[in-house]
C-alpha cells in the first residue's frame, strides 16, 4: 500500500507533539512494533526540534513541514525548514556538537536519527534552511504477513 501525507505548521516548540503524535497516527496503519513506533518518534522529535531551535532560532513566526510516506514495509519522512541553514552538516552531525551550548543542548540528535533509522540524508544550504530525509523499513508488516 502506498500513502502519503503532508502538513504544514509554526515553529513553535508545542508543535513538535503535533508533528510527533500526527506520524505516529500516520504509520499506525503499518501495524508497527512499540519499538519501531517509539524510535520513529524520537527522530520526528529530534528533527523538528531542531528545525525550531536551530533553524529558525526558536521564532515562532516560521513553518516547518512535514511529510511521510509508507510504501510496502517502508517509511520516509521529510521534515523542512527555510531557516538559516547549516555552514558544516558533517560537524553537525558529530556527537555532542552543538551550535547552542548556551541553552544546554545535547548535540546529540543527528547520532539519535542516525541509530534508529535506517537512513538519514541531511541536505542544508546556509540562508535558505534544511531538509531532513529520513527511511526506516519496518519489520512488523513482513512478520504479520508471513
Amino acid at each position: 500500500m502506498r500513502n502519503h501525507m503532508k502538513i504544514e505548521f509554526l515553529s513553535v516548540s508545542q508543535n513538535e507533539s503535533l508533528a510527533r503524535i500526527s506520524v505516529a497516527a500516520f504509520i499506525s496503519q503499518m501495524n508497527p512494533t512499540m519499538d519501531e513506533l517509539t524510535d520513529i518518534k524520537t527522530v520526528v522529535s529530534e528533527a523538528v526540534t531542531n528545525a525550531i531551535i536551530h533553524g529558525y532560532e526558536d521564532k515562532p513566526d516560521q513553518k516547518v513541514t512535514l511529510e511521510c510516506s509508507m510504501e510496502n514495509e517502508q517509511i520516509e519522512i521529510i521534515i523542512k525548514d527555510n531557516g538559516i541553514g547549516m555552514m558544516d552538516i558533517e560537524q553537525a552531525r558529530e556527537p555532542l556538537f552543538t551550535s547552542k551550548p548556551e541553552w544546554e543542548r545535547s548535540g546529540m540528535g543527528f547520532t539519535i536519527m542516525e541509530n534508529f533509522m535506517d537512513k538519514v540524508e541531511i541536505t542544508s544550504d546556509e540562508g535558505t534552511g534544511t531538509t531532513i530525509r529520513l527511511v526506516k523499513q519496518l519489520t512488523s508488516t513482513r512478520a504479520l504477513a508471513n
